[in-house]
């Protein structure tokens, strides 16, 4: 696994290098920038999983920096997959193209392309912006990961259903709809279904609820899981990510996944 950024030199930015490369995360395509810091934000405490108050530090930062001249063909090439979020086209013009070049060219390769649209409505000039932008991007995708009330956001549709075939025919082949406590569904051109949620005693903290499923997703598709058992795993794995305090702390290791996942 490998991650594709641009950090700052100041403190921030060596923590987040340190602790991704402790995890096994190939840093090979981090960039230092000496002349940008590293972006940040800030989360207040919520009581009993409610939304925080969250304010961003991201425009002008090293990774707002990010442009076409930090593609790295063969590094891509040595990936069977790319994920993307909606939060990097956000932060500058140039990020926003290196963005698409990189699913375009991913998908022409022949390697799968994951989007997760990860609304941050602060970052972008308009709804309207947001929405045509990310949309467009989906289309670029494999699979399109949105929640709920994220595609209701961007499509205008309601029915979980109605925005799984709003983006399966902007080119998307697969689309899986997170549903919260509920679960999730999955949709293709060939059927869809839905997976039971996993029962939480006591919800935490739900920021980054939404990339622990898509890792749990990812991986289990990767490993040749059909929907049904790769929604089970990313339904439980983000289970895990809400009972703790912090975006990453929950996450499990493998071997802490249950038999069968």
């Amino acid at each position: 696994m490998a991650w594709l950024s641009r950090l700052g030199n100041d403190s921030f930015g060596r923590y987040i290098r340190a602790s991704l490369e402790a995890e096994g995360v190939d840093g090979r395509s981090i960039t230092i920038d000496p002349a940008q810091r590293t972006g940040f934000m800030l989360k207040s405490r919520a009581a009993e999983g409610a939304d925080p108050v969250v304010e961003y530090h991201r425009r002008g930062s090293a990774a707002s920096m990010l442009s076409l001249t930090d593609f790295d063909e063969a590094r891509f090439l040595a990936a069977r997959h790319l994920h993307v979020t909606g939060i990097t086209p956000a932060l500058s013009a140039n990020c926003a193209a290196l963005v698409e070049h990189a699913m375009r060219f991913m998908r022409a390769a022949g390697r799968t392309v994951s989007f997760d649209p990860n609304l941050r409505p602060k970052l972008w000039p308009s709804r309207e912006a947001m929405a045509e932008h990310l949309n467009r991007l989906a289309g670029l995708a494999d699979w399109v990961l949105p929640g709920l009330a994220e595609g209701q956001t961007l499509t205008g549709l309601q029915a979980p259903e109605a925005i799984a075939d709003f983006y399966l025919a902007r080119g998307a082949k697969a689309v899986v709809i997170k549903l919260g406590a509920e679960g999730s569904m999955w949709r293709t051109a060939d059927g869809g279904g839905m997976v039971a949620g996993v029962r939480v005693e006591r919800v935490v903290d739900t920021v980054g609820a939404g990339d622990a499923f898509a890792a749990g997703l990812i991986s289990a598709r990767l490993e040749g899981q059909d929907w049904p058992a790769a929604l089970a795993r990313a339904n439980w794995v983000g289970a895990q990510a809400i009972q703790v305090v912090g975006d990453m702390d929950g996450l499990p290791r493998r071997e802490q996944l249950p038999a069968g996942l």
